[in-house]
């Protein structure tokens, strides 16, 4: 179990290496019937909160000659490319063949050996996980180890303190390091939902054919929450304080990110847009004055992706 100190040391650690990304709060009607903050995570560096567990864990081992390998879908391999190269280390991602093109070139650009593993992800995993055997290279899980939930839970502790009065956070769910690190540092005091796309709901799978379940993810959002289950540190998480899950379609994404466009000229990408599907779908209906934040968690898309083309 991840505990608050956890966060807080490791927001000690880390702090000269982050950045602490800004909050903007949309008036009433902008995306909901309620004022809603967002915390712009897709400022961060690499474009994406993953900075934070990447730079805890990399803080918080003896990194070896061999450096430090990943397995990613995209916005983790960024961010371990970019920690690494920042703090003198090589970097090797492991990656589906069906990775976005946009991420890639992002661990490439941040120093990365990018290694393409086919399209079954599991294949993918073991290939990472012999590489990291057979060179000792300290292998960075993107979602469910101690260091990755505390460094991820540090986007909640930083919200907090610009924002110290949320009755809500709304959260994107992949592998569940960051909810799991934002419910581990709010507990009882902050209500924390999470939010899946059909393709990618593996805490709802969870909590409907229980712990371990695997799926295989697709949809818009599988590029950044496409892990095959729910991290074990995030069940404990998530079970121990009854976190809500909310499951959106990919329309309701690509709705929902178009109307950040239009009221705010913030383009996230689709996984930063799930979060906020569940307030532009009505999915989750808040309460009168109810403080609501979300968590705009990457920017790592192509620009126009949300814009619907018409069939010429």
């Amino acid at each position: 179990m991840i505990l608050p100190a956890d966060i807080r040391q490791a927001y000690q650690r880390i702090g000269q290496y982050i950045r602490a990304t800004p909050v903007v709060t949309l008036e009433a009607s902008s995306l909901c019937d309620v004022p809603v903050t967002l915390k712009l995570e897709h400022l961060q560096h690499s474009g994406s909160f993953k900075c934070r567990g990447a730079f805890n864990t990399l803080l918080s081992n003896d990194v070896p000659a061999a450096g430090v390998v990943a397995v990613s879908g995209g916005n983790h391999g960024a961010a371990v490319a970019y920690a690494a190269t920042q703090l003198g280390y090589k970097s090797t991602v492991f990656v589906p063949d069906y990775a976005s093109p946009v991420k890639m070139e992002r661990m490439r650009d941040f120093g990365a050996d990018v290694i393409l593993s086919g399209n079954d992800f599991q294949s993918v995993i073991e290939n990472f996980e012999s590489f990291a055997n057979e060179t000792g290279a300290l292998a960075v899980h993107p979602f469910d180890a101690p260091a990755v939930l505390a460094g991820q839970g540090t986007v909640a502790l930083e919200f907090e303190q610009q924002i110290d009065d949320l009755d809500t956070v709304i959260v994107s769910v992949g592998g569940g390091g960051l909810i799991g690190g934002v419910s581990a540092w709010l507990g009882e005091r902050v209500n924390v939902v999470a939010v899946e796309s059909e393709g990618t709901a593996t805490y709802a799978k969870t909590l409907q054919n229980g712990k371990g379940t695997v799926i295989t993810p697709k949809g818009i959002s599988a590029d950044s929450l496409g892990a095959p289950r729910l991290g074990d540190l995030a069940y404990a998480a998530l079970t121990k304080d009854k976190r809500r899950s909310i499951v959106v379609t990919d329309a309701q994404i690509i709705t929902a990110q178009q109307r950040l466009w239009d009221v705010a000229r913030i383009i996230g990408e689709p996984g930063a847009a799930t979060a906020l599907a569940a307030l532009t779908s009505g999915a989750y209906q808040p309460r009168k004055d109810e403080r609501i934040g979300v968590l705009i968690c990457g920017g790592n898309a192509s620009p126009d992706w949300f814009i619907v083309k018409e069939n010429p």
